[in-house]
C-alpha cells in the first residue's frame, strides 16, 4: 500500500504528504504535528532510552536506579536518572552530526547498520549451532496454546499459566503487539527523504518492500533462536525484559551479557541516528506548506534543515524526561496505528480522487488487504484505550490538540484552510 503511496507522492514528506493528499491539509497537518509531539519524537526518545538501558549494564552508574534528581513528594516523585541524562546527550550529538550534512549522517547509519545486521546474524547462527540442551520440542509442544501469567492460578499444576480465550486473549494480542509495533515503525522513514533518493517512483517502492522483508527475516530468525536457546518462563520472565541478553548468556556464557549488551548499544545508536535524519524532513514540508514553524523550512549551508533537527531534538529530550520505556511504548503505538490505518484508507480515497496519477506500484491484494489490515487496525487502538487509557488517552489527547493548532497555523495561512 506505502509503495503505491510512494510511487504517486515521491517527494520528501511521506505519510504527511499522503494524508494531505487522500484527505485534506488539516488530516496531514494533525498527522505531521502528532509525528512532531510523540510519534518519531517519542521513539526516538525510547530509542535513546533503550540505548542508556544496555551501557548500565556495562556502567552500572549510568542505569535507572541512578537517581540525579528527585522533586516532590517521597511518595510520587518527579526524578531524574543517569539513564535519562545519557539518553538525551546520545540525542543532542547525533543531532548536531546530523546538521553537518546528509553525508554524515549516511555515513553514521551505514556503518551502525552493517555492524548491527553482522551481529544480529551471528548471535542467531550461534544460537542454533552452539546451545546443545536446547529447549525447541518442550516450547512448541504448548507453543500454540493461549495461556496468561497468573501467580495465583489453580490450573496448570501451579505453574501460574492460565488458558485464555474470547476478548481476553485478543486484549493479550494487542498488549503484545505494542512492542512488535515500536520495534518496526521505522520502516517506511525512507519515504520522509524522497526528496534526496535517486528515483524515487522506483527506488522508494523497492526499499520498503526489501527492507520489511530484511527486518521481518531477522526478527523471526531472531524469535525463533530465543524459543529453541530458552524455555517459555525464561522469554517471559527476562531480567528487565532483556530476553537478547538471557539468551546470550546460554550461548556465550558470562561473556553473552557484553556481546549483547554493546550489540544493542550498536543498534539502538544507528536507529536513533536513522530516525533523527528522516524525522526532521516532515517539520520542514510542512513549514514549507504554511502548517510549521518557519525557520524549520530554512536550510543551512550543509542543505539540512537545522533548526527543524534542534527543535525535533529539544522535544525528544523532554520526553526522555517523561516516564518509563514502557509508557512511551503505549503512547507511540496507539497513534502510529491510528494514522496508518487512515492512511491506507487513504488509497480508496485516491483511486476514485486522482485516478488519473501514474501508479508504478499499486497495492498488493486491493481491496481485500487494505480492509483487513484497518479493521485490525482499529481492534488494536480500541483495546489499547481499554488496556492502556492513561498513555493511550494521552496519545490520542496529542492528536485532538491538533485541531485548534492547525486553525491557529492555517489562519496566517487562508490557503490551507478547509471545510
Amino acid at each position: 500500500s506505502y509503495g503505491e503511496l510512494s510511487s504517486m507522492y515521491p517527494k520528501a514528506g511521506g505519510q504527511y504528504v499522503y494524508l494531505k493528499e487522500a484527505y485534506n491539509p488539516m488530516m496531514g497537518f494533525l498527522y505531521g504535528w502528532s509525528f512532531f509531539a510523540v510519534i518519531q519524537t517519542a521513539t526516538i526518545a525510547a530509542v535513546a532510552v533503550a540505548f542508556s538501558r544496555y551501557t548500565s549494564y556495562l556502567i552500572p552508574s549510568v542505569g535507572e536506579n541512578n537517581i540525579l534528581l528527585s522533586i516532590g513528594s517521597s511518595e510520587s516523585p518527579f526524578t531524574i536518572s543517569a539513564a535519562q541524562v545519557l539518553g538525551i546527550l546520545l540525542i543532542i550529538f547525533l543531532t548536531y552530526s546530523n546538521t553537518k550534512g546528509i553525508k554524515g549522517g549516511k555515513l553514521i547509519q551505514t556503518t551502525f547498520t552493517s555492524a548491527k545486521l553482522i551481529s544480529l546474524f551471528g548471535l542467531i547462527i550461534f544460537g542454533f549451532l552452539l546451545v546443545k540442551d536446547n529447549f525447541w520440542d518442550a516450547n512448541w509442544a504448548t507453543g500454540f496454546n493461549a495461556v496468561s501469567y497468573k501467580p495465583d492460578s489453580p490450573s496448570g499444576g501451579g505453574s501460574g499459566w492460565e488458558s485464555i480465550s474470547g476478548t481476553v486473549l485478543i486484549g493479550a494480542i494487542a498488549a503484545s503487539m505494542v512492542g512488535s509495533i515500536f520495534s518496526s515503525d521505522a520502516w517506511n522513514n525512507v519515504t520522509f527523504i524522497a526528496g534526496e533518493v535517486r528515483n524515487p517512483q522506483r527506488n522508494i517502492g523497492l526499499s520498503l518492500f526489501l527492507g520489511t522483508l530484511i527486518v521481518t527475516i531477522i526478527y523471526v530468525s531472531a524469535n525463533l533462536m530465543y524459543l529453541y536457546v530458552l524455555p517459555l518462563d525464561g522469554i517471559a520472565f527476562a531480567q528487565n525484559d532483556r530476553v537478547a541478553i538471557s539468551a546470550a548468556q546460554k550461548i556465550f556464557a558470562e561473556a553473552g551479557a557484553i556481546i549483547i549488551a554493546i550489540m544493542i548499544m550498536v543498534s539502538t545508536f544507528g536507529c536513533n541516528n536513522g530516525l533523527i535524519l528522516a524525522g526532521a524532513r516532515v517539520y520542514y514540508t510542512m513549514a514549507k506548506d504554511g502548517l510549521f514553524f518557519k525557520k524549520t523550512s530554512e536550510l543551512n549551508k550543509h542543505a539540512v534543515p537545522e533548526y527543524a533537527l534542534w527543535i525535533q531534538c529539544a522535544v525528544a529530550s523532554l520526553l526522555c524526561l517523561s516516564g518509563s520505556y514502557g509508557n512511551l511504548l503505549d503512547m507511540i503505538s496507539f497513534v502510529v496505528v491510528l494514522f496508518y490505518a487512515l492512511t491506507i484508507g487513504g488509497i480508496f480515497i485516491l483511486r476514485k480522487k486522482r485516478p488519473d496519477l501514474p501508479r508504478p506500484y499499486k497495492a498488493f491484494a486491493y481491496p481485500v488487504l487494505p480492509i483487513i489490515y484497518i479493521i485490525l487496525a482499529i481492534v488494536f487502538c480500541v483495546f489499547l484505550i481499554k488496556l492502556k487509557p492513561l498513555y493511550a488517552g494521552i496519545g490520542l489527547g496529542i492528536v485532538l490538540l491538533g485541531v485548534p493548532l492547525y486553525y491557529l497555523a492555517a489562519s496566517k495561512n487562508k490557503t490551507h484552510v478547509t471545510d
